[in-house]
């Protein structure tokens, strides 16, 4: 289904689903047509026309115009996430922006990494182990050496 009726079925708007893609907050598009077409030549400088063997153009022009694919459709299972990620943001009064950062915070090791360093340091996250028994080694060891 095209956008505008999957945000009618989704109770939002088809601005706030091309913002959500955006975000990355929808599936990926699956199998995307290359550009070029097979049997069309890509431009190779600007105003170079395109070169197409018969029959591209006309195979091009159903899977969406030779400019390119048609718009995104919709499907059953695309409908099923985007309303996850909806349900999420009520459920947490959270903004999809602060959704995708989850996201990710979940997918890339780096920014999980990071994140997780800012929370210990705030005290939001606990101390890993490792960093608790030199606490302890450091403090005994300071005892130690008082007496």
């Amino acid at each position: 289904m095209r956008i505008s009726e999957a945000a009618r079925r989704l109770g939002t708007s088809a601005r706030m689903l091309r913002y959500r893609e955006d975000l990355g907050l929808l599936p990926q598009v699956r199998d995307p047509l290359p550009w070029p077409a097979p049997g069309v030549a890509g431009p190779s400088g600007p105003g170079t026309a395109l070169v197409a063997a018969p029959g591209a153009i006309a195979a091009r022009s159903a899977a969406g115009g030779p400019h390119g694919p048609t718009h995104r459709q919709f499907s059953e299972a695309d409908l099923e996430a985007v309303a996850a990620a909806l349900e999420l943001e009520r459920r947490y009064d959270i903004s999809p922006a602060s959704l995708a950062f989850g996201l990710r915070v979940l997918a890339e090791p780096p920014v999980r990494a990071a994140v997780a360093d800012l929370g210990r340091r705030l005290g939001r996250i606990p101390a890993s182990p490792g960093r608790a028994l030199d606490f302890e080694k450091e403090r005994a060891l300071r005892l130690l050496s008082r007496g």
